[in-house]
């Protein structure tokens, strides 16, 4: 059975902005994986942008994979479709290569954020499978949970080249979330405070007791 993933983020940047970034993701510190970068396809349809590019990316495996794969390296194509209209970018994206060992095939939605407009939002699909027989099911979980992993370290990447871009809107607005943690932050400091200060008090009469009970040393 083909494994399933998706997942939800916020990036605090405006669609406008996202787009922009899109194509400059590359290089980033959170992505040194991805070696290169070539637009094989580009055109204006339907006053839509569709792009078809291939990268290159390095191919890091278990000891237990070296079975499977031999290359360092593997081709990903990415297709786009941006819509400035409706203000949606969708991108596909799936490897080429050892595709009998592990496919992966991405789907991500960049639209307006419904909490916030000059927010946007990326909602993340993508389906992990295995051909190899015996080991389908071991190699579709490594898949995943390297996905997964990759997942935060696009996110980071991409929040890393939009805030060099638009380093004026870099600034993570204030939420409520942010009032419960500084709540919370304050009541644990206050507790802390409370008791070393209770600690404080009972070597303070500890001392005394202490020496009282000592025996005379006569």
């Amino acid at each position: 059975m083909v494994k399933y993933f998706e997942s939800t983020s916020i990036f605090h940047f405006s669609w406008d902005q996202v787009a922009q970034g899109f194509w400059k993701r590359y290089p980033n510190p959170h992505s040194n994986h991805v070696l290169s970068e070539d637009t094989v396809f580009r055109e204006v349809r339907d006053n839509k942008l569709f792009t078809k590019r291939l990268l290159t990316k390095t191919n890091r495996v278990p000891k237990w994979g070296e079975r499977f794969v031999n290359s360092r390296t593997v081709k990903i194509v990415e297709e786009s479709i941006v819509d400035p209209k409706e203000k949606i970018l969708v991108t596909y994206t799936r490897n080429i290569g050892y595709v009998r060992v592990m496919s992966i095939v991405e789907k991500v939605v960049y639209k307006v954020s419904k909490e916030n407009p000059n927010w946007t939002v990326a909602e993340r699909s993508a389906w992990i499978d295995s051909q190899v027989f015996g080991f389908g099911r071991a190699i579709q979980a490594f898949g995943l949970d390297r996905f997964r992993k990759n997942c935060h370290q696009m996110i980071g990447g991409f929040n890393y080249v939009l805030t060099t871009m638009f380093p004026h809107t870099a600034s993570v607005p204030h939420t409520p979330a942010d009032d419960i943690t500084n709540q919370v932050a304050s009541k644990k400091e206050a507790l802390k405070d409370a008791a070393k200060k209770a600690t404080d008090l009972a070597k303070s009469k500890a001392g005394p007791i202490y020496a009282s009970c000592q025996p005379n040393q006569t």
